[in-house]
């Protein structure tokens, strides 16, 4: 692997010299500028607009030119010599919970390897410093011709350097957002959350593929064989969810599920399922309250209601014969 940065992380007094390389790759189609009438290659030139002549790669050099009109020519060994102490040095300025860096600022990263063998046990005390506190360092380094703050984790066991944008280079959010108070209802948030922990049911983002690489390319190999481009069927036009967001919440839900009923033995998010209540039961009277309520007419009842006991016995006794006649 290419090395891309010499230099020294500085951890206070201890003094880590490390190699920086490209931890990314990005996979392009090479394309070129081609003349669309007759397919002739395009191609830049490095022209003098004073002399009107076209000029050797090594007599470039960057300049600047200053309101009034002015112009400044600044060669290599001036954007080489300027002084600046993060040219070669990684100086660890604080150690901040990965949280506190806005996700919007972050940049390229590079793998940090180790220069020489003596850096191997200030190099591991750092990474495993860092490792178990759950921190990241935040620093400043020198990149060609620009310096930019830059911080130090811990990915895969191995040091990681990850550049950054200044944090007045974040643009501000200001009236992007839709303006005034937009209410959503518990129903539709629940429903949201569901959806959200479906699609994430087995979800391995080292599964994902450039998709727009492989058209590319499916478009060159047509056109090198000379058959027809394939094209894709135009998409219908989007759903309108304003209208009904609850419904295409359930219906994203059900399409996510391969689909199943979102709702199948479930009460919906939208009407929970009613609460079942438990029978009303009757509350015996207390014999002390209902003996004093009553009073003397409780003789009376109990009395009546033995005598119709008995009555009823009397008459489920006498009949008894009978119904066995019947039946024979």
């Amino acid at each position: 692997m290419q090395t891309t940065w010499k230099g020294t992380i500085s951890f206070g007094l201890v003094s880590i010299p490390v190699h920086l390389y490209s931890a990314t790759q990005e996979h392009d189609v090479p394309l070129h500028q081609v003349h669309a009438k007759d397919g002739g290659r395009v191609r830049m030139k490095r022209y003098c607009e004073r002399e009107e002549k076209e000029v050797p790669y090594a007599e470039i050099a960057k300049g600047y030119e200053s309101p009034d009109g002015r112009t400044v020519t600044l060669t290599d060994e001036d954007l080489a010599d300027l002084p600046l102490p993060s040219k070669k040095v990684i100086d660890v300025l604080a150690f901040v919970d990965e949280g506190e860096i806005d996700p919007l600022m972050f940049s390229k990263a590079y793998y940090v390897g180790v220069a020489d063998k003596g850096a191997a046990k200030p190099y591991a005390l750092l990474r495993d410093a860092l490792a178990e506190s759950g921190r990241i360092a935040v620093t400043k380094i020198a990149l060609r011709t620009r310096e930019s703050p830059a911080v130090l984790r811990v990915h895969d066991n191995t040091l990681v350097l990850q550049t950054c944008i200044w944090p007045d280079e974040v643009r501000p959010a200001a009236g992007i957002a839709p303006e005034g108070d937009v209410t959503v209802r518990p129903q539709e948030l629940k429903m949201a959350r569901s959806l959200m922990d479906t699609l994430s049911e087995d979800f391995d983002l080292a599964q994902l593929h450039d998709d727009y690489q492989q058209a590319l390319q499916q478009v060159i190999t047509a056109r090198l064989d000379g058959v027809e481009i394939p094209h894709e069927e135009e998409p219908g036009e989007a759903p309108d969810n304003v209208i009904d967001l609850m419904e295409a919440l359930r219906n994203s839900l059900k399409q996510a599920k391969g689909g199943r009923d979102a709702g199948a033995g479930e009460p919906s998010a939208e009407e929970p399922a009613p609460r079942k209540r438990a029978p009303a039961k009757k509350s015996a009277p207390a014999p002390g309250k209902a003996a004093a309520k009553a009073g003397p007419k409780t003789t009376v009842k109990t009395t009546e209601k033995g005598s119709a006991k008995s009555s009823a016995a009397k008459r489920t006794t006498t009949r008894k014969p009978s119904a066995s006649r019947k039946a024979s």
